[in-house]
C-alpha cells in the first residue's frame, strides 16, 4: 500500500517547500495516436481512456476502460516514459499521481510519467462487490455471492491481464520502451510486465518488493522476518527494561493459542473499554506498524506487559492499530479477493469442495517445517491468510497464472525498508539474485512503501541516481527519531517496585518517581496521537486525550498555537498512584491519590515541582530530556 504525502515531510511540519513546478499538459505528446486533455482537477497532467480488451487473448469479447494521466517531459516528443503502479491488488494509482511526479522527477526531463488505474481499481471499472463491504455474512456465503455479483468476467482480472494492458498502453501512446516504477503490489506487475515483454523494459525502480510469483500463501517471509524486527527495535539496549521481547512474544502467543485474552482498556473519556485480543491481531499489530511507526515503537513495552500478565497496553495497540483504523478508500476489496483467489497457487484442487479446500490449506500450513512462522502458529497464518476466503471462491479462470523461473537483467533498483514486515528485505534479495545487475537499497529505520515513508532521502537518492546515471549509494545512515518514536520504555507494573526519585527518599520519592513517568508517557502517547492523525494511519476520535493505563483520563485544550494545556482526572499510569490537575508549559498543580501517595505538587516557574507526599516535603526538577515528547506535540 503507498500513503498520500511522506514522513519526512510531516514531520518537518514545514509551511512552504520547495516544489518542482511543470508547465500544463497539452493534450498529447507527438509521437501518440490518443488524445489527452487537460486533467480538470490537476492541470499539470493530460487525463484520457484507453479501451482495452476484456480478455487480451480475444477468445472472449469486450472491452475495459482505463483511466490514464500522463505527465510529459520537459523536453518533446518523449520515446519512453515512467509507469507507476500503485500497491494492493486493488489500490488505485491516480490518487497518488502528484506524488509520482515528484518521486521520478529526475526522468521528467527527458521521459514521460504514465500513471493508470489498474482495470478493475478506481476509474477503470472498480470491481462492486456490496457481500464483503463488512463481512457481515459468514465467509462461506460472502465470498461466492461477490464472486457471483463481479460475474463470469471474473477470470479477467488477474496480474498477467494487466501485464497485458501495460503493453497496450505503451503501444497506443507510441513508446519504445519503459521504466516500470511499483510499490508493494505494484512490483510483481512491474517483474511479470519485464518477465513477458524484456524488450520493451528500459528499467524496473521496486519499492518493497513482491515476488513476481508472490505473494506467498501463508506470508512465511512476514512471519519469519518478526525475530529479526524486534531484535533491530530492541538492539544496543533501545527498550529500557525490556531484555527479550521475544520471549515475552512467545510466552504471550502460547497464552493466546490456548485461550484469547479480553481486555480492558481506558479510552480519552474515561470509560472502561474491552477487547479480545487474539494472535492473529498481534500479527496485524505488528504489520501495521509498517506504515504507523508509533504501533512498532509501543510494541515491545506492550508485549512485556502482557508477558507479566497485565493487557492494557496491548489492548490500547489493538483498538488503535487494528479496530480504529481509518478505512483506505483506494483499495478495492473486490479486486483484491478476485486477484488473489484467481491467481495465486493455492495448496488444493479446484475441482473439491470449498470445505476440502480450506481443509487441505490448514493441513499444508501446518505441515511445513518449524520456524516457518516465527514465533507465530501455522493456525494463525492460515486464519489470515487469503486461503480461507478463497477457499469459497468459484474460479472464473481455469489454473492459477503460470511461475515466473527468469527475469531479464534490466536496470533494475530495488528499494526495501529494514523494518519492513510486509514486504520484508528477503523478497528484495530473492527478487535481486534473479537480476544479476540489481542495486538494493536497504533504508533503516523505515518499513513498507519506503519512498513515502522513510525519515531521510536516501531512497529518493537512489533514484535520482539511477535516473540521472550517476552511481547508487546503497548504503543508508540512520537518524536520530522523535522521542515519541523511539521504543517505549517498560510501564511499572506498581508503585512500590519503584526507585526513588533521586533527591527523594522512601514512599514519597518513589512517588515523585511515578509522578515523573506519567507525565513523560502523557506526553508521549499524546504527541503519537497527534502524529497518528497527521498520517492519517489512526482515528483522530482520540480528541487531543488519552486514557490512563489503569483509569481515569487526560485532555487536551489550546488557548493559541503556543498555549497547549493538559488536564489530568484521576488519571492513572503507575498502579497506585492517580493524578488530578493541569500542566502548561511546565507550569501547573496536581493532586495525587492513591495510599500513601496523597499529596499536592505546584510548579510555578517551568518543570521545577514542590509540594508533599505523604506528608513528606519534596522538591524536583523534570529534566528537558523527559519533557522532549511534549515539546513535540506542541509544535
Amino acid at each position: 500500500m503507498r500513503r498520500t504525502g511522506t514522513l519526512a515531510a510531516l514531520l518537518a511540519a514545514v509551511a512552504s517547500a520547495a516544489a518542482l513546478v511543470w508547465a500544463a499538459a497539452p493534450a498529447a505528446a507527438a509521437t501518440s495516436s490518443v488524445h489527452f486533455s487537460t486533467c480538470a482537477d490537476a492541470p499539470n497532467f493530460g487525463c484520457t481512456h484507453l479501451q482495452v480488451p476484456l480478455d487480451p487473448s480475444g477468445a472472449v469479447p469486450g472491452t475495459i476502460s482505463l483511466a490514464i494521466r500522463r505527465q510529459l517531459a520537459s523536453s518533446p516528443g518523449a520515446t519512453e516514459a515512467v509507469v507507476a503502479l500503485a500497491g494492493g491488488p486493488g489500490q488505485a494509482a491516480l490518487p497518488f499521481a502528484s506524488d509520482d511526479t515528484q518521486i521520478v522527477s529526475a526522468a521528467l526531463k527527458t521521459d514521460d510519467l504514465v500513471v493508470f488505474d489498474q482495470r478493475g481499481t478506481g476509474d477503470s471499472g472498480a470491481l462492486k462487490c456490496t457481500a464483503i463491504s463488512n463481512f457481515a455474512a459468514p465467509l462461506s456465503d460472502a465470498i461466492p455471492n461477490c464472486a457471483m455479483q463481479i460475474g463470469s468476467t471474473r477470470g479477467f482480472y488477474e496480474t498477467d491481464d494487466t501485464v497485458a494492458d501495460i503493453e497496450a498502453i505503451r503501444k497506443a501512446l507510441g513508446y519504445t520502451k519503459l521504466f516500470l516504477y511499483g510499490t508493494s503490489y505494484g512490483t510483481k506487475v512491474a517483474l511479470r510486465y519485464a518477465a513477458a515483454y524484456p524488450n520493451s523494459v528500459a528499467g524496473l525502480i521496486l519499492d518493497s518488493t513482491v515476488t513476481p510469483d508472490g505473494p506467498d500463501v501463508f506470508d512465511q517471509s512476514t512471519y519469519q522476518a518478526v525475530p529479526r524486527i524486534l531484535r533491530q527495535l530492541c538492539a544496543h539496549g533501545a527498550c529500557p527494561g525490556i531484555r527479550r521481547p521475544l520471549t515475552d512474544l512467545r510466552k504471550v502467543l502460547q497464552r493466546l493459542g490456548e485461550k484469547p485474552a479480553r481486555a480492558r482498556y481506558v479510552d480519552s473519556n474515561g470509560h472502561g473499554i474491552t477487547v479480545r485480543i487474539t494472535a492473529g491481531e498481534i500479527a496485524q499489530i505488528l504489520v501495521a506498524g509498517d506504515e504507523d511507526p508509533s504501533l512498532r515503537a509501543d510494541f515491545p513495552a506492550a508485549v512485556a506487559a502482557a508477558a507479566g500478565g497485565h493487557y492494557a497496553l496491548l489492548a490500547v495497540l489493538v483498538a488503535h492499530g487494528v479496530l480504529d483504523q481509518l478505512p483506505n478508500k483506494t483499495v478495492d476489496n473486490a479486486l483484491f479477493y478476485d486477484t488473489e483467489c484467481e491467481e495465486l497457487q493455492f495448496p488444493w484442487t479446484r475441482t473439491e469442495s470449498a470445505q476440502q479446500r480450506a481443509t487441505d490449506a490448514l493441513a499444508a500450513a501446518r505441515a511445513l517445517p518449524a520456524g516457518s512462522f516465527g514465533p507465530f502458529s501455522a493456525t494463525t497464518a492460515y486464519d489470515d491468510s487469503s486461503a480461507l476466503p478463497c477457499a469459497y471462491w468459484p474460479f472464473g479462470s481455469a489454473a492459477p497464472e503460470p511461475a515466473i523461473t527468469s527475469l531479464p537483467n534490466v536496470p533494475t533498483l530495488i528499494i526495501s525498508g529494514a523494518d519492513d514486515l510486509r514486504t520484508p528485505t528477503s523478497n528484495a534479495r530473492a527478487v535481486a539474485a534473479m537480476i544479476p545487475d540489481a542495486k538494493v537499497v536497504v533504508v533503516p529505520q523505515t518499513g513498507h512503501s519506503v519512498l513515502t515513508t522513510e525519515f531521510t532521502p536516501c531512497a529518493r537518492r537512489a533514484v535520482d541516481a539511477f535516473f540521472t546515471g550517476r552511481a547508487i549509494q546503497t548504503q543508508c545512515t540512520t537518524r536520530a527519531e522523535p522521542a515519541y518514536l523511539e521504543p517505549a520504555p517498560a510501564a511499572p507494573a506498581s508503585l512500590a517496585g519503584l526507585p526513588p526519585l533521586p533527591g527523594t527518599r522512601g514512599a514519597a520519592g518513589r512517588a515523585a518517581r511515578a509522578f515523573v513517568l506519567t507525565l513523560s508517557w502523557t506526553q508521549r502517547e499524546l504527541s503519537e496521537s497527534l502524529f497518528e492523525t497527521l498520517i492519517g494511519a489512526f482515528n483522530p476520535a482520540f480528541s487531543k486525550g488519552l486514557g490512563g493505563l489503569h483509569g481515569g483520563y487526560a485532555k487536551q485544550t489550546t488557548a493559541n498555537s503556543q498555549n497547549l494545556t493538559t488536564h489530568f482526572h484521576a488519571f492513572s499510569y503507575v498502579p497506585g498512584l492517580t493524578l488530578t490537575g493541569s500542566i502548561s508549559d511546565g507550569v501547573g498543580h496536581f493532586r495525587l491519590g492513591g495510599g500513601g501517595a496523597s499529596g499536592s505538587l505546584v510548579a510555578t516557574s517551568p518543570n521545577a515541582f514542590s509540594g508533599r507526599i505523604g506528608g513528606v516535603r519534596v522538591h524536583f526538577v523534570i529534566s528537558q530530556a523527559q519533557l522532549t515528547a511534549r515539546a513535540a506535540a506542541a509544535s
